[in-house]
């Protein structure tokens, strides 16, 4: 459980981030992409973008080791240039102390590039930023644009949740389970923190490459980032992809993918199995599936179960003509 503690200064600066950041979605991407979870909805996507890094990425590699990654390359500027060159400023005592700190618990000593990056020596920095700027064109730069779109319906969405009921109501709905108490604000982690903000606000950053917990960002003189998952939990396609409303059938199976576009009005259990023709049991099944998925929502009205497309599956079936997912 992580407990974030907000002074009244705090509540005034939380803000949402107004445009993607390019190395943000490319670090939970490369996180995503060596994680063993979702294997049905990402391994052809994770094997395909493995094959298809090239040699100059490997240096990043070698920066992150193990699932830890250092501070440094949290960085949340929303053009690519602002965020390498802002990596590149990082204080060189942080740079030392987080290098330090991701191989204290490594057997193997740390390649000599990073031993070189540690006193830092300016090609080693600009040995990163090619790996950088490399594993960006290849994993994220062919779908930015579909990236970008998600983000301004995920950030329109909020924008109307704090107009219509205030910035509580967005952050007990931004993180499933989350709850807002006097002035703190508790999600599941996997991890126990307390985090006083003291004035320094928050930063609230949608990611569509990552499915699992938040994650924080929490450095010295800065707002706390909390980088939240909002994607449809599918990997992304190029721009101009075709054939999307079969690429999330066969992601979701068809009966799923039909139950889904049809709960944009409010259905009955036994109304899904008449209008798909399929049995009452059947359609259970598959909507406690898409609820599992958090892709709809189920509420009993007397003996019959109401079920209604979630925002997060809403986000998913609008994208369908167009780029944006594809089965792995």
């Amino acid at each position: 459980m992580i407990r974030i503690h907000f002074t009244a200064a705090d509540v005034a600066h939380v803000r949402f981030a107004p445009r993607p950041a390019p190395l943000q979605e490319l670090n939970v991407a490369l996180m995503k992409m060596c994680s063993l979870d979702d294997a049905l909805l990402f391994g052809r996507w994770r094997r395909r973008l493995l094959r298809s890094l090239p040699a100059a990425v490997q240096p990043l590699g070698d920066l992150v080791p193990a699932e830890v990654a250092p501070n440094f390359l949290d960085v949340f500027s929303d053009t690519l240039k602002d965020g390498l060159d802002t990596v590149r400023a990082s204080r060189p005592e942080l740079v030392r102390s987080e290098i330090e700190r991701v191989y204290a618990r490594q057997s193997s000593p740390a390649p000599l590039w990073l031993r070189d990056l540690h006193r830092g020596d300016g090609a080693a920095w600009h040995l990163l930023r090619r790996a950088q700027q490399a594993a960006f064109d290849t994993a994220l730069r062919p779908v930015w644009p579909v990236v970008q779109d998600l983000h301004q319906a995920e950030f329109t969405r909020h924008a109307l949740t704090v107009a219509e009921h205030g910035i509580g109501a967005a952050l007990t709905e931004l993180v499933p389970g989350a709850r807002l108490h006097e002035n703190v604000w508790a999600f599941e982690a996997p991890y126990e923190g307390d985090i006083m903000l003291r004035g320094r606000g928050v930063l609230l950053l949608p990611t569509f490459h990552w499915t699992g917990h938040p994650l924080i960002s929490d450095l010295p003189g800065r707002p706390v980032a909390v980088t939240y998952p909002a994607g449809p939990g599918l990997p992304l396609s190029p721009a101009g992809a075709t054939g999307s409303d079969e690429a999330l059938a066969g992601v979701l199976g068809r009966t799923r993918f039909d139950i889904l576009l049809l709960l944009g009005e409010e259905h009955t259990t036994s109304e899904l199995a008449r209008r798909l023709n399929v049995s009452n049991a059947t359609a259970s099944a598959h909507t406690a599936a898409l609820r599992g998925a958090g892709l709809i929502t189920s509420t009993r009205a007397g003996r019959a179960v109401l079920h209604r497309r979630t925002a997060l599956g809403s986000l998913l079936v609008q994208r369908r003509g167009r780029p944006g997912s594809e089965s792995g």
